[in-house]
């Protein structure tokens, strides 16, 4: 599927608000966090620094079914680390494919190594989908005579 676009347009349209909490916040504090800002995950950084990500999915699978304390844990202790990241002048296509790949839904849009936002799985849908609809409302026009060049 050839998805036209690239990441820095889809930035664009989003608020430029940059969630992100520090490593040593506890996980409750994390889990609050993204309730209150209905997101599914936060960059976890150490002042201008990336050093992670953590998740819902961190939290269910690192706090909440092994029984520990959300409020005696800290982020560090189970956010992402190893973080794969894009670039805003990076295509649609390879961001999709490197989220798929990586069984990821959130990744780190980094420009001149600064973090200038975040793009998620359903960021992407929306735009595939944009993009199949206008396809599919030009190729409408076309076929009913509508079709001006």
């Amino acid at each position: 599927m050839d998805v036209s676009g690239h990441i820095g347009a889809i930035l664009n349209q989003k608020s430029s608000d940059i969630f992100s909490i520090g490593p040593d916040a506890t996980v409750f504090e994390a889990i609050e966090m993204m309730a209150d800002k209905n997101v599914g995950a936060l960059l976890v950084m150490k002042g201008e620094e990336l050093v992670g990500i953590i998740s819902e999915r961190d939290y269910t699978r690192k706090v909440f079914i092994r029984g520990k304390s959300s409020k005696e844990t800290r982020v560090d202790e189970i956010m992402s680390s190893n973080v794969s990241t894009t670039k805003p002048g990076e295509s649609v296509d390879e961001c999709l494919r490197l989220m798929t790949e990586k069984h990821i839904r959130h990744l780190p849009v980094v420009e001149d190594g600064k973090v200038i936002g975040i793009i998620s799985i359903g960021d992407l849908v929306k735009h595939v989908i944009s993009c199949q609809s206008a396809t599919i409302a030009h190729l409408e026009s076309y076929i009913s005579g509508g079709y001006s060049g």
